[in-house]
């Protein structure tokens, strides 16, 4: 790759990750290094493409722009240098996939690992994250998601169906009840997974007959990260509402129990989120398509 590559390359990383140093760390560059490189590339350009503190990296309006063509142009020399490769297992370069915490972990971490080991000459980095991540800004190739596609700038392939359930331990539903509709959710303790502040949540459900409708949650057990509520639902907390997904092992082991089973949600399912561009890079493509592979084996 060109120096010029190699700084647009320094340029994406840095925005990803948020810090210069971690791109530079990525590359098998010292700070000092990374840090000339940058400023050679913006000496070249004559515009400043970011604005640096102690704490972190923001794009200036330039910078954005920029960021967009450099993401477009290395994904066409990285689909040029897969092209060079006759079979699948010349993989090369670098692959960027995010996923939820929970379905991360016990589902896409394995697909993952699988496919490091099909292509040796391939590096993935999987971020885990119930936050909503920005494909274009963050750099990710690949992320896997839970629900319909709200971004119309992105292109989901579905890679499984799968329902939002509502359970409990057995303990917890003999100390309290057993809720026969949404509505009764007010009594109890609800576990709830939120992004930002808010004690609450909306929870959608679809009645046997009728349309859909959203009930709100209250519960004094809030967390940003979907495997803590998962463990909180396991010690007996509370009820979680979870994909099917997640919780499928420990339904059928009696672990746990599903309540509201005629209200579940069906419209959730799991697809790989990329961005709309004009060439997929052939490993995303293939990786995608393994992942395809292993839910369609993996089904519940």
């Amino acid at each position: 790759m060109s120096a010029d590559l190699q700084d647009m390359d320094l340029f994406v990383r840095a925005v990803a990750a948020g810090s210069l140093s971690a791109a530079g760390r990525e590359l098998g560059l010292s700070p000092a290094v990374a840090s000339k490189r940058l400023a050679r590339l913006e000496a070249r350009l004559g515009a400043r493409l970011l604005q640096r503190s102690s704490r972190r990296l923001s794009l200036t309006d330039g910078g954005a722009l920029y960021l967009e063509r450099c993401q477009a142009i290395l994904a066409d020399v990285a689909e040029a240098e897969d092209l060079l490769g006759s079979d699948d297992s010349r993989l090369r370069g670098n692959l960027r996939v995010s996923a939820t915490s929970a379905l991360g972990r016990r589902w896409v971490g394995p697909a993952v690992a699988a496919f490091a080991a099909k292509h040796p000459e391939l590096a993935i980095h999987l971020s885990l994250s119930d936050r909503l991540v920005d494909l274009v800004e963050s750099g990710v190739d690949c992320a896997v998601r839970v629900g319909p596609l709200a971004d119309d700038r992105l292109i989901a392939r579905k890679l499984a169906d799968n329902r939002r359930v509502v359970c409990a331990t057995p303990k917890y539903l003999k100390a309290h009840g057993t809720p026969a509709t949404p509505a009764e959710l007010a009594r109890h303790a609800c576990l709830v997974l939120s992004a930002g502040p808010a004690l609450h949540a909306d929870w959608r459900f679809r009645p046997p007959h009728g349309a859909a409708t959203h009930v709100r949650v209250r519960g004094r057990l809030v967390s940003d990260n979907g495997q803590q509520v998962h463990d909180w639902m396991l010690a007996g907390h509370g009820l979680a509402r979870r994909s099917i997904w997640d919780v499928a092992d420990e339904l059928a082991s009696g672990r746990l129990v599903e309540v509201l089973r005629d209200w579940s949600d069906e419209d959730a399912p799991i697809s790989a989120i990329y961005a709309s561009r004009r060439h997929l890079p052939r490993r995303t493509r293939l990786f995608i398509d393994a992942l395809a592979a292993h839910f369609a084996r993996a089904a519940p």
